[in-house]
């Protein structure tokens, strides 16, 4: 879909109130007119929350109790917290200056905003930080069902544990299976909404995970084997001070949907609702993001790892430890599975939008449609398959393009406030944002390159 070019969306209260046009045909001049969306009648509430919901929690979600590990408990939910309400300012600046210019996408309204290159800006950060994803998803989903060697140790996957080592287990069969079977089927629906249901399932895996994780943990408190969490950092030299902020790229990022707001908002049967779509799919991911880092840190203390996923890789000390162990592992690979399709939506419509600008709606051509998504999902397979240093590479990349569409494009959008509608309150609030978000980037970056030089210094040591 040209996303930057479509038409202005006109304000509705409900699309069930339709205005007549009494001049148009009683029936459609070709079967094409009538198999858009015609039919339907809108998105409900519940599956927008569904929706934005799964956006939001993705493979994130698994570096949140690592944060308490650095952060203590009570500074890090307190951070939690505040990075919801963070993000629901900066949405909500993006829906008004969205209304004010009638822009019925983001890629819109950055072109409103700063025209042709500053749509071009974000559909092309929209492209880095959705591929960076969705290979990092498929890489995990390799490494949990198949196991991986990346450590230099080989870890066994879950179907490697149940079956032994074969070609069917391995890597390459396994994500081939699950592209064929699960990525593409989802990825070939055309609008967000067909997703809800999927999406629900995800959120409920999510929770499938929260719950055995809260599960053990209540155990191990009733046995006495958890020792008592901190609730505040240990800062004992300058560099355990200068270890907190590495920690800040993991919260900026944690709540960035902002690709998919205006996909929802565009479906939705009644758009006045999407502001409380917005605060209630962040109540949701922040209870989910809080329960899971409280839980996940009580459970492993300071032997939590930078992503818990691997620390449900050893016995856990209580009977059924392997059969938890595996359920965790398999419930959150079907969580990312069902992430994809999500993620992969956004990608899609903005690469379309940047290759043909001025085409017809992306969903009215079925060739281009086919063959937009078949070269995306092989480009995504292949980088998850035969490219190792992908991940390092989107360790860069994925955290400036998602801080971008998180905080620094919609805090310029409301500084350059092409409508005069922005307050002195909400400049001050995007000078912060951009603050915050550059220095974000800057930590993100000197953190990931310094791991790498020592990653790769230390054999020779």
């Amino acid at each position: 879909m040209t996303i930057g070019n479509q038409a202005p969306k006109k304000e509705r209260r409900s699309r069930r109130s339709k205005t007549v046009n009494e001049k148009a045909p009683l029936l459609p001049k070709s079967q094409e007119e009538d198999a858009g969306f015609d039919e339907f009648d809108g998105a409900s509430f519940t599956g927008a929350v569904f929706n934005l919901s799964t956006t939001i929690v993705g493979a994130g979600i698994m570096a949140l109790p690592a944060t308490m590990k650095v952060l203590g408990l009570g500074l890090g939910v307190a951070m939690i917290i505040f990075m919801a309400f963070l993000t629901e300012a900066s949405i909500e600046l993006l829906l008004r200056f969205s209304r004010a210019g009638k822009s019925a996408s983001y890629g819109g309204l950055m072109g409103d905003a700063f025209g042709k290159y500053g749509r071009i800006l974000l559909q092309v950060a929209v492209l880095i930080n959705n591929v960076g994803i969705l290979i990092v998803y498929m890489i995990i989903i390799g490494d949990v069902l198949s196991g991986t060697s990346s450590s230099g140790l080989h870890h066994a996957g879950v179907l490697e544990g149940w079956f032994g080592e074969h070609w069917w287990t391995g890597r390459f069969f396994i994500l081939l299976i699950a592209t064929l079977a699960i990525f593409s089927p989802l990825a070939c629906f055309k609008r967000i909404d067909s997703l809800r249901f999927t999406s629900a399932l995800s959120v409920a895996l999510a929770v499938v995970f929260l719950v055995i994780t809260v599960g053990i943990t209540v155990i191990k408190l009733i046995n006495g084997s958890i020792m008592m969490p901190r609730l505040l950092p240990n800062v004992t030299d300058l560099t355990s001070f200068w270890k907190l902020f590495t920690v800040v790229p993991v919260l900026v990022t944690a709540y960035i949907c902002h690709y998919n707001v205006h996909s929802i908002d565009n479906e939705l049967e009644d758009s006045t609702q999407i502001k409380a779509v917005v605060r209630t799919s962040l109540a949701l991911c922040s209870t989910v993001y809080i329960m899971t880092s409280i839980f996940g840190f009580l459970l492993f203390g300071d032997g939590t790892l930078d992503d818990v996923l691997a620390n449900f890789d050893t016995d856990l000390g209580i009977p059924y430890s392997s059969l938890l162990n595996d359920a965790v592992r398999v419930s959150y690979a079907a969580h990312l599975m069902l992430v994809f399709p999500i993620v992969f939506y956004p990608l899609r419509l903005n690469l379309d939008g940047l290759l043909f600008p001025l085409a017809r709606p992306l969903y009215q051509e079925n060739m281009r449609f086919a063959s937009i998504t078949i070269g995306l999902i092989a480009l995504i397979f292949l980088g998850a398959n035969f490219i190792p240093s992908i991940w390092d590479a989107f360790q860069f990349t994925g955290a400036t393009a998602a801080v971008c569409l998180g905080f620094i494009f919609p805090a310029s959008i409301t500084l350059r406030d092409r409508h005069n509608i922005a307050t002195k309150k909400d400049k001050i609030l995007c000078i912060f944002m951009v603050v915050l978000a550059v220095f974000s980037n800057l930590v993100a970056i000197y953190s990931d390159a310094y791991a790498l030089i020592k990653k790769s210094s230390s054999p020779r040591e």
